[in-house]
């Protein structure tokens, strides 16, 4: 089950909206040892997260958090431009339909399998919403394990300079483009897309 909030911030009396947030710091903080906000112990949350932060949430049939992602305007201070501009070898992609994609998070309860599943899935929804809102590119920066995956997932998507060292960890640049063969190239690689909805919850 997929669920999109938008156009205000999630609040952590919501139980998906919570456990994502819980997902981010188990993920991010716990496991990849980032420097970066939590608050009340639990809930990993930075400045980006906004009232101009959309977030696509994929849940199991029990409700539970299975994946997330966190979706910045460019037009706005976002992670590229804020803390990663050095990663460009070109002017940063910035425009009404540019989307910085961050936060991607796929939760550690789920076993390897599920894992697969919940990123395939997610990766497909985020292509799916680009396309009902307009989306025609998105941005986003990586590790390069993480890098190497989306450079393969079939999208067209190419590299904004060389990866580079950045406070110890090496980092990378993308931007992907979306527009109506995205689902099929996706499809190729066994990504399936769901069909557009148009519709996007008020979390505020």
């Amino acid at each position: 089950m997929l669920q999109i909030f938008g156009r205000g911030r999630p609040q952590v009396d919501d139980a998906l909206p919570r456990a994502m947030f819980e997902a981010r710091k188990r993920v991010f903080v716990d496991l990849l040892g980032w420097d970066v906000p939590v608050l009340g112990g639990r809930y990993e949350r930075d400045q980006f997260d906004t009232p101009d932060a959309s977030y696509l949430m994929l849940a199991g049939d029990d409700g539970r958090h299975r994946a997330s992602a966190r979706l910045l305007p460019t037009t706005r201070p976002h992670i590229l431009d804020t803390l990663f501009a050095e990663l460009c070898d070109e002017p940063l992609p910035r425009g009404e339909t540019v989307y910085e994609i961050t936060r991607f998070c796929l939760d550690r309860s789920l076993n390897a399998r599920c894992r697969r599943a919940a990123r395939d899935e997610l990766i497909g929804a985020l292509a799916t919403f680009a396309l009902d809102q307009g989306i025609t590119l998105y941005t986003g920066v990586a590790e390069p394990g993480w890098l190497d995956q989306i450079l393969a997932f079939g999208w067209r998507c190419r590299l904004l300079g060389a990866p580079r060292l950045v406070a110890g960890t090496r980092l990378g640049a993308v931007a992907i483009e979306i527009d109506a063969e995205t689902p099929r190239l996706l499809e190729r690689c066994g990504i399936r897309c769901p069909q557009p909805t148009g519709e996007v919850r008020d979390a505020a």
